[in-house]
């Protein structure tokens, strides 16, 4: 009899255990604002079954060529310096929403990060003394507000294809005062490229990838538009043993958003929710269910709910539009 229970309670353990492991990271994109947040601002992601929020601090650069980076100044909103993000963090882990630290830079006219080069030697060791400050004060926050992962920078294409060795002994050195997870958020056209995925623990990946030229996909038509890309994907994935991560994914609700899904500058487009809940709904099928992916954080959720998206807005954000009751959905999946 006693043995018979102890299988019986080791079945169940076992069962828990597994399904712990398979629980996706139902992610959310959260953007700082100028405000504090409380519960208020909490609920909508906890309504949508949101289980990580990714929080973004940002560095600014005077433009492409400027070495310093300049963070946690007076000038930036309260949610995108040190003190925010404390705050932040601190709001979502009341309600056991987990936490991505994902610090970001923006260059000055919104001018694509990847682009940042140095002309001279002198302005590359001025950027790596800049760059390694910023993000190792963000893994000193990541350790003291047991942050679960920690995005060590995001599209970032050539500072990191030409300085491959700095990258690598920074992660060291980060590993030296944040203990939890890390990843990279390399875009979609780069992350085949990246040498230190070895060095972390989740491959990510920024996937506006280009899917179909039509007004309006189905979802057929995006789940074929992704397989190419996917199997490049799982093709990185054998390469460094390392799961999956999208830690940015999203569509527009607009005519074409499969087309060039990373475009954000061009404000005019007829608004198309069907576009956007079909897209979402394939990225979805494509992955969600691939023991090598660990899930994704959507692009984007401000922290002002009944004001954000809505019926005449074709931004990135799901929020009161089709796709959020479809994010309810899936989310509530796994």
């Amino acid at each position: 009899m006693k043995i018979k229970f102890v299988i019986f309670f080791s079945l169940i353990f076992l069962q828990a255990s597994c399904k712990a492991e398979q629980e996706k990271i139902n992610g959310i994109s959260f953007v700082a604002s100028r405000a504090a947040i409380d519960s208020k601002h909490v609920k909508p992601v906890l309504a949508v079954n949101g289980n990580y929020v990714a929080l973004m601090p940002f560095g600014f650069f005077r433009d492409l060529k400027n070495p310093d980076i300049i963070y946690n100044s007076n000038r930036q909103w309260f949610g995108e310096t040190r003190k925010g993000l404390e705050h932040y963090a601190k709001e979502f882990q009341k309600s056991n929403v987990k936490i991505m630290i994902k610090p970001q830079l923006w260059v000055s006219r919104g001018l694509y990060t990847g682009f940042i080069e140095m002309e001279t030697e002198e302005n590359w060791k001025t950027l790596e003394d800049s760059y390694e400050k910023f993000i190792l004060d963000y893994a000193d926050i990541a350790q003291k507000t047991n942050a679960d992962i920690l995005c060590i920078g995001t599209e970032l294409e050539k500072f990191v294809a030409k300085k491959p060795e700095y990258w690598k002994a920074l992660i060291a050195k980060i590993k030296n005062i944040y203990k939890g997870k890390l990843t990279y958020a390399a875009n979609w056209d780069e992350f085949k490229r990246v040498p230190f995925w070895g060095e972390l623990d989740f491959i990510g990946v920024d996937a506006y990838f280009p899917l179909s030229d039509k007004k309006t996909p189905s979802v057929l038509d995006f789940e074929n538009g992704w397989k190419q890309h996917k199997k490049l994907i799982k093709s990185i994935h054998k390469k460094f043993k390392k799961p999956v991560m999208f830690t940015e994914y999203g569509y527009r609700s607009i005519d074409f958003t499969g087309k060039k899904p990373w475009e954000s500058n061009r404000v005019e487009g007829n608004i198309n929710f069907e576009a956007q809940a079909n897209a979402t709904q394939a990225i979805y099928n494509q992955f969600w269910k691939e023991d090598w992916f660990v899930g994704g954080f959507i692009w984007k959720w401000f922290h002002n709910h009944e004001k954000s998206g809505g019926e005449k807005n074709n931004r990135f954000t799901p929020q009161n539009k089709p796709t959020e009751v479809l994010l309810k959905k899936l989310y509530k999946i796994n």
